[in-house]
């Protein structure tokens, strides 16, 4: 083996790596194990606050190499919703209320109209909102144009009644966009105030949406409601610490009285060793308001536990350590503390913390004047806001007000002439400036320190308040801590089960080469955990599915070598030639057939979103793993038993007789197989068409909920109870169990689905509960719910559809690429459109019969995917064995069907180990990973089978038919081009026809070939 050495050092750097990622799991795992028992009484009650307090206090103190329990956490392989409860959201920011912000809210008849009509439109297309809106109003008002409703004295820097149509399109395009963006910015402030670890934001590209994931979160109602709510801008005046010192004195009085409460001493043992305290900010502030030069010890002890809670840090600011910030609010809120303040001061925090020399980060807090608990000025008086330089070419931000925010502005900036002026959203100060003199016209610049990024970012804050558009939460899921304990515990035996039995089933089949195997899945499993764990990816349900489902198919690298090295031996060869040969004769397959699977992983990864996007992220990375550890692992440590002239058997007892000599004729009776999978496909579609498919809520849009009783419940009764609160027979099915005596069921109603009102998600749990309590001496409980708006299930829909076709498109091409023979293109594109048409069958055929749900929802779009992968994965492997008897076989007799029955027979072992392996797992998947997946295994379990039996009696038959006709086709060619360079004459096709001119003699000639059924030739007409 060359490279030896390089391979060597390149297996322990990854593993290196890997365990150095995957060591914060463990690390961040032993401390939440220590909260929990710091939180837990004597009667094994868990103290929440306890338990946060814990974890709180080590937040920002290094515990691992270095890093704080922030980042030990944030690098940990974390959990995803399915497996630990919390809250996936998906907002949209409402383009309707931002145009009508833009038209100065214009009470135009034509425009309202359109508006509404747009919002329909958006329901059941893709197209952006702008494009429809102006579609709409071009057929209500095409002789009007645009800009009589736009140009408005707010919007007149950008566009005046005299710009184009699309001119203003574009203004109208820019101004949604970037309102997503600001609320981009103002929900990521708001989600960090949450206290969640590990929380997930992003855009979603093209879509004008925003994702969010919240692990762990238990008030889904206060969650809707601070990511729901408009941005709150304001401006305020700053107090001063010396305006405040009488308050500041008596909060250190107050905080003296806690500690010695704490410590139950005498009240003069803190003053103990405060001589040197006489810089603190007490005496500070005394010396600027008294005219008294020396304190009691009591004064001096108050001033030092002030300034062990809050710190001075710079001019006139306090600050606190982030990890003191839970404290220092309780503090401030106190109501004695709270009434030695004026009645006008607010207290907030920075948005920002900084790091001191020592590393520890201080957040500073502000001390605003609010007269009446209300700003002086609000952010909707800003016309604009934009990143520019000043004379000296330094970042600043520009701002612009309409005339009554001038009148506020100037009266604010003339009282506060070098004083600060803070600027807050959402309640947290983004900026304080100096005011350097009255500003009387409403425009306005901000400069400091800021580089190009930071202005960029306040002026997004500043027109934050200018557009009120609100977010609308388009798609839902809130999973509860017991149904993701649950689920944890399913996946986990799941796994273990099925990695034990594929690893002694390779062990039965390959006897001790099989332990070589069973390493090389061990150190598989380590790279992609470890991989995982270093790309900060997120462990979900189907993520587990797919970490099994790729040993599983991993199994299928190393039989690959095995059943090639078997060969090699059968054939006379030496131990080391063998292994050198059978690795070189299994690479092709080993890289076609992962190819096309981490292709349609890719697609999955693209279009998906959520669980699937768990999926797909495993499986990529399964995959890359798994070629690694096949092709290098395994070999190095068979190199290793050459280089110590060992060997090794590659067959147990008991398997050595299977598929010795088969010899099944695969080709022959492809007809039957054409017709078995046409009658089964014909059968789905009368169903699909009579019966139609269950679709789950993601694709028809609705709110769903899983519901879990105390005692067994019927259906029957559940669905009646139901009718009459929320207006229509909701559907409802059993989640979990058998379906007979299941106390947990799954309901799915389009209740209230259209409304966007806050309360809409609460009024429609209310009806729920209200519902069923009428079920009498059962009590229920909401343990998950998702919500999904027409709007995004459209979108969901029609990308589900895009991308199998997509998958179908990039395999054909891939195949054609390779094999350069469009008969091997042909039988792959057949053999997935057979295995999804054929899928859908028994989806829609069995929906209602099984005791499971049979949905079609995205989970099943990434089983569908994933089988096509799979299906590919099989087809390939056969298809390059039958190019490699093809190849072989040139120039002999033989037919093309008996060499293509020879190549399938010599896969058979492969095929069988493979597929029997893959539903070993997916089997254990579906009987013990828990209801989340059931739906999704069965899917898989059924593609597998499927996709076996289409690699060997659809894909390869249909390669037959293509192959034997252009051979067909050739060998006619080849005769007319023997009898043409023979006799100098063309050969005249067998018909006659009028287009080519003969004489009676030929015609004569023509019928007697016709007869004879020969070439008939003639003299050349050219």
């Amino acid at each position: 083996m060359q490279n030896r050495t390089g391979i060597l050092i390149l297996t322990g750097v990854l593993a290196a790596i890997c365990l150095y990622f995957l060591s914060f799991t463990f690390v961040a795992r032993s401390i939440k194990a220590d909260a929990e028992a710091y939180g837990t009484n004597k009667q094994g009650q868990v103290d929440r606050d306890k338990k946060q307090h814990y974890l709180d206090s080590l937040w920002k103190e290094p515990v691992y190499l270095g890093s704080t329990l922030q980042e030990v956490t944030e690098r940990e392989l974390g959990l995803g919703l399915d497996l630990q409860g919390g809250m996936h959201v998906v907002l949209e920011v409402s383009p309707s209320d931002v145009l009508r912000s833009l038209s100065g809210n214009n009470r135009d008849p034509k425009f309202n109209d359109a508006i509404k009509q747009s919002l329909e439109d958006q329901k059941t297309s893709s197209t952006s909102f702008v494009d429809l809106f102006v579609g709409n109003f071009k057929k209500l008002a095409p002789d009007t144009k645009l800009a009589t409703i736009f140009a408005t004295s707010a919007n007149r820097s950008k566009i005046n009644y005299q710009s184009t149509d699309t001119e203003v399109k574009k203004m109208l395009t820019t101004e949604v966009e970037g309102a997503v963006a600001r609320a981009y910015q103002v929900i990521q402030a708001r989600v960090d105030k949450f206290g969640v670890a590990n929380p997930n934001l992003q855009r979603l590209p093209g879509s004008g949406r925003i994702q969010i994931e919240l692990p762990g979160v238990e008030n889904p109602d206060r969650i809707r409601r601070l990511l729901t709510g408009a941005a709150k801008l304001e401006f305020t005046e700053v107090y001063r610490l010396n305006e405040l010192a009488p308050a500041l004195e008596g909060m250190g009085a107050y905080l003296l009285r806690q500690e010695t409460e704490r410590k139950a001493t005498a009240a003069t043992a803190p003053a103990t060793g405060t001589a040197a305290t006489d810089n603190s900010l007490a005496s500070q502030l005394a010396k600027k308001t008294t005219d008294s030069t020396g304190k009691a010890a009591a004064d001096t002890a108050a001033g030092t536990a002030l300034t062990q809670l809050f710190l001075p840090v710079g001019q006139d600011q306090l600050g606190v350590y982030l990890r003191d910030t839970a404290r220092a609010n309780d503090v401030l809120n106190a109501p004695e503390v709270r009434g030695l303040f004026p009645a006008d001061v607010f207290f907030a925090w920075d948005r920002k913390s900084f790091k001191t020399t020592d590393g520890k980060e201080i957040l500073p807090i502000f001390f605003l004047k609010k007269p009446g608990g209300r700003a002086p000025l609000e952010g909707d008086v800003i016309t604009d806001a934009t990143s520019d330089y000043d004379d000296r070419g330094r970042p600043e931000v520009t701002m612009n007000m309409n005339t009554d925010g001038a009148r506020k502005w100037k009266n604010l900036t003339a009282a506060n002439i070098s004083r600060p002026v803070a600027i807050l959203l959402d309640n947290l100060v983004y900026t304080a400036p100096n005011v350097q003199n009255e500003i009387p016209n409403g425009r306005s610049s901000i400069s400091g320190n800021f580089t190009i990024e930071e202005t960029k970012d306040l002026a997004n804050v500043l027109k934050a308040g200018k557009l009120p558009a609100p977010t609308n939460i388009v798609e839902e899921s809130v999973v509860g801590a017991t149904l993701g304990s649950e689920a944890v515990n399913a996946g986990v035996l799941s796994s273990i089960i099925g990695i034990i039995l594929v690893l002694i089933f390779v062990v039965f089949y390959y006897n001790r080469a099989g332990l070589i195997a069973d390493l090389a899945l061990f150190v598989n499993l380590f790279f992609l955990l470890g991989v995982m764990a270093s790309l900060g990816a997120v462990l979900t349900m189907p993520g587990i599915a797919g970490i099994v489902l790729s040993i599983g198919m991993a199994v299928d690298a190393n039989v690959l070598i095995f059943e090639r090295i078997k060969e090699e031996l059968a054939e006379g060869k030496g131990f080391k030639t063998a292994v050198s040969d059978g690795f070189k004769n299994a690479l092709s397959s080993i890289i076609d057939s992962n190819v096309t699977t981490f292709l349609t992983g890719i697609i999955l990864f693209v279009f998906g979103t959520g669980l699937i996007l768990g999926f797909a992220t495993t499986l990529i990375i399964g995959i890359l793993t798994s070629l690694f550890a096949a092709i290098f692992i395994t070999r190095l440590i068979l190199e290793y038993y050459i280089r110590n002239g060992k060997t090794l058997s590659f067959t147990s007892k008991l398997a050595t007789s299977l598929f010795a000599d088969s010899n099944f004729d695969f080709v022959s009776r492809r007809k039957t197989y054409y017709t078995i999978s046409s009658i089964i496909i014909g059968l789905g579609l009368i169903s699909a068409i009579f019966k139609g498919f269950g679709l789950g809520v993601d694709f028809k849009g609705g709110r769903s909920y899983v519901v879990r009783f105390e005692k067994a419940v019927n259906t029957d009764e559940i669905r009646s109870a139901l009718t009459p609160v929320l207006g229509a027979a909701p559907e409802v099915k059993t989640y979990g169990g058998t379906g007979i005596g299941s106390n947990q069921v799954k309901l799915t109603t389009p209740y209230l689905i259209d409304d966007n009102s806050r309360g809409a998600d609460k009024q429609a749990e209310t009806a729920i509960y209200k519902g069923l309590s009428s079920i009498k001496g059962n009590p229920a409980r909401i343990e998950s719910s998702q919500k999904v708006g027409p709007t995004i299930a459209y979108d969901i829909l029609t990308s589900a559809i895009w991308s199998i076709l997509l998958a179908v498109a990039v395999v054909f091409v891939y195949i054609l690429i390779r094999f350069k023979r469009l008969a091997f293109g042909y039988g792959a594109v057949v053999a997935l459109f057979h295995d999804v048409l054929v899928i859908l069958a028994v989806f829609t055929i069995f929906n209602g019969w099984l005791p499971f749900s049979l949905d079609i929802d995205q989970a099943f779009v990434g089983a569908l995917l994933t089988i096509m992968g799979y299906s590919m994965n099989d087809t390939v492997v056969v298809f390059d064995r039958v190019r490699e008897y093809l190849n072989d076989n040139k120039g002999k007799k033989e037919s093309i069907p008996t060499i293509i029955n020879n190549a399938l027979n010599s896969t058979l072992s492969r095929t069988a180990v493979t597929g029997f392996s893959t539903i070993l797992v997916l089997l254990v998947l579906f009987l013990f990973g828990g209801e989340t997946i059931r739906g999704f295994s069965f899917a898989m379990l059924i593609g597998v089978i499927v996709g076996t039996y289409s690699s060997l009696f659809v894909a390869t038959p249909i390669v037959v038919d293509s192959l034997s006709r252009d051979k067909a086709n050739e060998d006619t060619a080849v005769t007319t081009a023997k009898v043409e360079k023979k006799t100098g004459f063309d050969a005249v096709p067998t018909d006659f026809t009028d287009a080519n001119p003969a004489t009676p003699e030929e015609f004569t000639a023509t019928k007697k070939e016709k007869k004879d059924k020969k070439p008939l030739i003639r003299p050349s007409q050219s």
